[in-house]
């Protein structure tokens, strides 16, 4: 299985729609937030038979996206969000307790616009980072495929444009 996770499109959805294209084909599309009223299409740009999960960001004001969502990825349970209400910005710790606490061994967070790809307290913890406002050193708009081996085990490529 092939999960494309991207974030903090900001409704500049050139660099996304490039992706998704170059990705193809693909099972499952996560967004991590900001998309910023692109939700809408962005199921029709991936295709109809690629599953969606997509959690709502700080600048998703009139969004009907979930906050966050737990889901199974191969032999992982993971929590996604956009990672504004975990302090993220000031570093991953206090989003891995709180996967911890609901019984995730692994979070998917946005917001910072940075790639980010650790073990933290026992969580695998990751950040695709923005694919339209990217703040790294470099500022190379960047996204993450996940590949779910059939043991159920993952593969996390950190790619750029």
């Amino acid at each position: 299985m092939k999960i494309l996770v991207v974030s903090d499109t900001h409704r500049k959805d050139d660099n996304l729609k490039a992706v998704i294209e170059q990705e193809k084909p693909f099972d499952m599309l996560i967004h991590l937030g900001d998309a910023e009223g692109s939700e809408y299409w962005i199921p029709e740009w991936a295709g109809e038979h690629c599953m969606m999960a997509m959690v709502m960001g700080n600048n998703d004001f009139f969004s009907k996206l979930d906050r966050e969502l737990e889901l199974e990825i191969g032999s992982h349970r993971a929590l996604l969000t956009h990672g504004h209400y975990y302090g993220v910005s000031m570093g991953p710790e206090g989003l891995a307790d709180e996967a911890k606490s609901r019984g995730c061994d692994m979070a998917m967070y946005g917001h910072t616009h940075r790639p980010f790809l650790d073990l933290v307290d026992g969580v695998i913890v990751l950040n695709p980072g923005s694919l339209s406002y990217p703040r790294q050193e470099g500022h190379r708009p960047s996204y993450m495929v996940i590949t779910v081996r059939g043991d159920g085990n993952l593969d996390y490529d950190q790619k750029y444009l």
